[in-house]
């Protein structure tokens, strides 16, 4: 089940290839390893690299792949159902490179063509330990100095970061003016890793091992003066400009944890029996499998919409934040009732089962609670706004 707009004849070469790739480099054996371990699977990412899937949305003439959001929704959806943490990445890594694409300099955009090939990975630095849906109100700052930039502060929850060859930080350059918007004064630099200056600490979660969550310190990191993206003081515009791309790709990415344990929980309904007969065959089990494809169906027509919407340039504001809301409760809810019907089978590490559930609880809340985004489609109704 895809969306309709991700099912095309012109989508299913991408399709096939992400399938074919991931069906070798991962198979269920292997993925429980890489969960259990907590690590990044360099050969699945330098695999993506080969075959173009990294390229997506990144332009030929840069050293991409071509296409365009969809075809990167649909890598994203193939990916997450079978190890949703590496799907993160291949998110983050394209947030990164259109950022770059839209906004950096012809220097800058010279990075693409390593991150398309799964040379030069990339990480962002936004969120801290007080600011994560608040991110105007963050602490890090950034000098500016005859070289460049000098950073400190400390930014948590940054997946690759531990890989990555750039982190790409959000920090305040200029204090806030009164009557003008906490957004202004905000900067995005893309700090090297490869200094004493900056720290890296992994954090260990208990989903969404293999994405590389680490916690970042910067101490009077430097930054060369050319790695500011974008005009400085405007970092927060810029990145706004993609927040619709990524709770499409997020909805994108439950939707394929949602597909993995609904398609693990019918194999199994079909193959354990009790009482003389396959557990399939009992209603109350039914009811729950059926409670999941039909709620699994419905995201997916939402997802569909806002999908339609970006490809069409039409605004996807709130068809972006429904499709990700959604999307993340339905897959909570499925891998709920699939670790029911699995019980102590589903609880196992040697299924996938417990992997979905654990992963899926991330999408409540990123890459922005599903309160906030309530909030802000109250506001979309014309409602007061509540934050």
């Amino acid at each position: 089940m895809l969306p309709e707009v991700l099912d095309t004849p012109q989508r299913k070469p991408v399709r096939e290839l992400a399938q074919a790739l991931l069906s070798d480099r991962l198979p269920t054996q292997r993925t429980l390893e890489v969960d259990a371990a907590g690590a990044f699977p360099g050969d699945v990412w330098a695999a993506l690299g080969e075959t173009g899937l990294l390229g997506l949305g990144i332009s030929e003439e840069v050293g991409g792949s071509g296409g365009d959001v969809g075809d990167s929704a649909l890598v994203t959806l193939e990916i997450a159902r079978r190890l949703p943490s590496l799907a993160v990445d291949y998110v983050l890594c394209g947030m990164v490179a259109r950022t770059i694409a839209e906004h950096g300099t012809s220097d800058q955009r010279a990075w693409l063509a390593g991150i398309a090939e799964g040379s030069r990975i990339c990480a962002y630095g936004l969120s801290e330990p007080d600011v994560g849906t608040d991110l105007l109100r963050l602490r890090t700052r950034a000098e500016e100095t005859a070289d460049g930039w000098v950073l400190n502060g400390r930014k948590q929850w940054i997946s690759l970061a531990e890989h990555a060859e750039l982190i790409f930080v959000l920090a305040r350059t200029s204090p806030p003016e009164e009557g003008r918007s906490l957004a202004h004064g905000l900067s995005l630099i893309a700090v090297p890793t490869d200094q004493p200056g900056v720290g890296i600490q992994r954090t260990h979660l208990a989903g969404m091992r293999a994405a590389g969550t680490c916690e970042v310190v910067l101490t009077d990191a430097v930054a060369p003066a050319g790695h500011l993206i974008g005009t400085p003081g405007r970092g927060f515009h810029l990145l706004r400009d993609t927040l619709n791309i990524e709770r499409v790709l997020a909805a994108c990415l439950s939707l394929g944890i949602g597909r993995g344990a609904l398609d693990l929980a019918l194999s199994y309904a079909g193959e354990r029996s009790a009482f003389g007969r396959p557990i399939g065959g009992m209603q109350a089990l039914q009811h729950g499998l059926a409670d999941s494809a039909a709620e699994l169906g419905a995201a997916t027509s939402l997802v569909d919409q806002a999908v339609h919407a970006l490809l069409a340039g039409t605004d996807a504001t709130s068809l972006s934040a429904m499709a990700k809301l959604i999307s993340s409760e339905t897959s909570a809810r499925i891998t709920d009732r699939g670790m029911r019907l699995m019980a102590a089978h589903g609880l196992s590490v040697e299924t996938p089962m417990q992997m979905f559930f654990r992963d899926a609880r991330l999408q409540l809340f990123s890459p922005v609670s599903n309160e906030m985004v309530r909030n802000m489609l109250g506001e979309a109704l014309g409602l007061p706004r509540s934050y």
